[in-house]
């Protein structure tokens, strides 16, 4: 059963960055598009930033337009996230999956990686 790991997050002061790290335990990310999704304390999960199986196509919530950038390196099996300008309200777990808008399709969910934006 193929796991999801994702790392890279930690506390940041406000207008702080961090990058997020998705790998997977087989060679297998390449063949879907990837989203990195966030889930806060008392609210749903919620999709974040997408990316095309061969990266050429990308697409962004607008709370986090121009401020994240979703990139994915198939070579290395890994999908990442660069976070800038964080904000309080990004703190949340946050996650990678396949993109639910193309595949019907998800792994078992990771345990993600926890982002904390607070002075």
């Amino acid at each position: 059963q193929v796991q999801l790991v994702e790392s890279g997050g930690g506390l940041v002061q406000p207008g702080g960055s961090l990058r997020l790290s998705c790998a997977a335990s087989e060679f297998i990310l390449a063949y879907y598009a990837m989203s990195w999704y966030r889930q806060a304390p008392g609210k749903g999960r919620e999709l974040v930033a997408a990316i095309v199986s061969d990266g050429e196509g990308t697409n962004y919530a607008d709370f986090v337009k121009g401020r994240f950038t979703i990139s994915r390196d198939n070579a290395k099996n890994t999908v990442y996230l660069q976070m800038n300008s964080l904000e309080p309200e990004d703190t949340a777990q946050y996650y990678c999956n396949t993109d639910s808008r193309r595949h019907a399709f998800q792994f078992p969910w990771g345990q993600g990686t926890q982002v904390t934006v607070s002075s």
